[in-house]
Order: C-alpha cells, then sequence, then structure tokens
C-alpha cells in the first residue's frame, strides 16, 4: 500500500484510515497506529494533531517506567464525521482496489459504533 514506490493516498483517505484503524482496535500507541496505516510519523504527523485539534481523534500520554507514550483514540464526531462525510465521499470517488487491502468491512464498524 504505502512502501512501493509509486503508491499515492489522498490526504482524505489517509485520515479514513486513521480514524478506521481506531474503530477496529479501539486504541492504538502511535507506532502502531502509524504503522497499521502504512504512513510515515515525520511526514504524518501533521494529520494526526489536525485531528486531534479538531476532535476527530483523541490522544492522551502514559507513563511506564521512564517512557511516556502517546495513544490515540476514538471520539465520537470523528466515528460521525466518517459515517456521513468520508463514507459518502468514498462511494462517489473510489480508491483503487488495492489500496483497500485490509479485508475489513468498514461500512459494518460504522453501523457497530
Amino acid at each position: 500500500m504505502s512502501g512501493s514506490p509509486g503508491s499515492y493516498r489522498d490526504r482524505i483517505y489517509i485520515v479514513k484510515d486513521i480514524i478506521i484503524k481506531l474503530l477496529e482496535y479501539g486504541e492504538l500507541n502511535q507506532t502502531a497506529l502509524v504503522s497499521f496505516c502504512g504512513l510515515n510519523l515525520t511526514k504524518h504527523k501533521r494529520i494526526l494533531d489536525e485531528l486531534e485539534a479538531n476532535g476527530l481523534i483523541s490522544r492522551t500520554e502514559r507513563v511506564v517506567g521512564k517512557r511516556t507514550i502517546t495513544v490515540y483514540g476514538q471520539t465520537q464526531k470523528g466515528v460521525e464525521f466518517c459515517r456521513n462525510i468520508l463514507e459518502p465521499y468514498e462511494r462517489m470517488f473510489p480508491r483503487k482496489k488495492e489500496a483497500d487491502e485490509s479485508g475489513t468491512n468498514i461500512g459494518m464498524l460504522l453501523l457497530l459504533v
């Protein structure tokens, strides 16, 4: 998905992938979230910050021993944004077939929440 040199994902699909992964797992530490979404932390940290600033995801920091771990979670506002805006957008403008290789039924996840 993101590892191939010619692959490119529009920002809107990156946002959707982040929210969907948080729906799927509930909470993820920063490293896991970035890895599961196929992102580069240096390159995409700003997107995470903007999603948090807009209340679409939550961020907490937990101290574990001497380390501080950043954990991201879903918010109801993010779920509604995904359901009401991102899902209809992707139905109108579907991404390439190979881009959604997770196999997760995204619509079912949104209905369950």
